[in-house]
């Protein structure tokens, strides 16, 4: 029996690692990052790409001569994305994540078209489990004040409580959520929409933690922001700021999602994942989204379903809830041991001065 195989591309060298636990079927795995031009498919072929093979390829990236010899052979392409529940830590700092989406018919932040993601959305029939898991799981999330990267500490923090808090989170506007969903909409853009909307509200802005890391694009101005919002929050855990608001309005970002697990009003201006099912108010429509689902079926969807979870500490194939566990124990941990809280933070000080430096010799 032929061994099965599996090609990746647009794998950074430091996610190269921990794709096997993922990936358990696989026989063979070949990570095709050329060092000098283009020419994925013909390295691939190099190394033996063929008809039973399978083609992974890193998020939105496009590989266009990859994907036409793809298609035009039959070969199996999949998208990969990390998880919604990652880590504790950010991705950008080079955190190994615990969670992976792959999907076999794009991904699930590219609304021009159909995820798998979307697809169960459409098709799937929730059954009672499923439906129990999802609520379950969801109040975990609620009361254990999980996120995706699980980095901040939540702080109390006060605002007026006479007027509606709108919490509008920030964005890597170079992500391809923002330019596939958001029709490249800026922060600021996003700022002076929601003002426009918000006449008399408070409204709460928060710079997302990567771009706040330096590590990503997205920067605003202080004084620029505070044209249109009341404050900025920076370094508090997300659940300090959506407990306490009222309304969440965004592009595209993972929070819009995170604010409906907790109940609360999400005004959308780009076509997240999350939008179109009856659940959000949308500035935008997908007509293929005409199906009108419950809360949990959305989240069993999305957090039981379409990723794939591994085991914090074995690294074998498990459920969310076993993930959401080791996330949980191990934020504890570093909560409980300053020295291991100064041990990740010399890691992610050295690891962003490193791609600094790499986007300087690269510019």
């Amino acid at each position: 029996m032929d061994s099965k195989r599996g090609y990746f591309f647009g794998f950074s060298t430091w996610k190269h690692p921990f794709i096997k636990p993922f990936v358990p079927e696989l026989d063979e795995i070949h990570f095709i990052n050329p060092f000098l031009g283009k020419k994925h498919l013909q390295k691939a072929l190099k190394r033996g790409l063929r008809k039973n093979d399978r083609i992974y390829i890193w998020g939105r990236k496009n590989f266009l001569e990859l994907e036409t010899y793809a298609y035009e052979h039959d070969i199996e392409i999949y998208r990969v994305e990390d998880g919604f529940i990652r880590s504790v830590g950010l991705g950008s700092d080079l955190t190994q994540p615990y969670s992976l989406v792959i999907d076999s018919r794009g991904i699930y932040f590219d609304p021009t078209v159909q995820s798998d993601l979307e697809f169960l959305l459409h098709t799937h029939s929730f059954e009672s489990n499923e439906l129990n898991r999802a609520s379950n799981i969801r109040k975990e999330i609620v009361e254990k004040k999980l996120s995706k990267y699980n980095t901040f500490e939540e702080k109390k923090l006060q605002f007026p409580q006479e007027k509606r808090i709108v919490f509008v989170p920030g964005q890597v506007e170079d992500d391809a959520s923002i330019r596939y969903g958001g029709q490249g909409m800026s922060n600021l853009e996003l700022l002076e929409k929601c003002r426009v909307n918000c006449p008399n509200d408070y409204i709460v802005f928060k710079p997302h933690p990567d771009v706040l890391s330096g590590n990503r694009v997205g920067h605003v101005e202080e004084k620029d922001a505070l044209k249109y919002c009341d404050t900025i929050v920076t370094e508090v855990g997300l659940d300090s700021v959506l407990s306490l608001c009222d309304e969440v309005h965004t592009i595209t970002s993972l929070v819009g999602f995170e604010a409906l697990m907790r109940q609360k009003k999400v005004y959308t201006y780009g076509l997240p994942f999350y939008a179109g099912w009856g659940l959000t108010e949308d500035e935008q429509v997908c007509a293929r989204r005409n199906r009108a689902v419950s809360l949990d079926m959305l989240v069993a969807a999305t957090l039981l379903l379409y990723p794939i979870y591994i085991d914090i500490h074995s690294k074998k194939i498990c459920e969310a809830e076993e993930t959401l566990a080791g996330i949980e124990s191990e934020r504890k941990k570093l909560a409980a041991s300053p020295w291991l809280v100064r041990q990740m933070r010399v890691r992610n000080y050295m690891s962003r001065k490193a791609q600094q430096f790499l986007r300087f010799f690269k510019s």
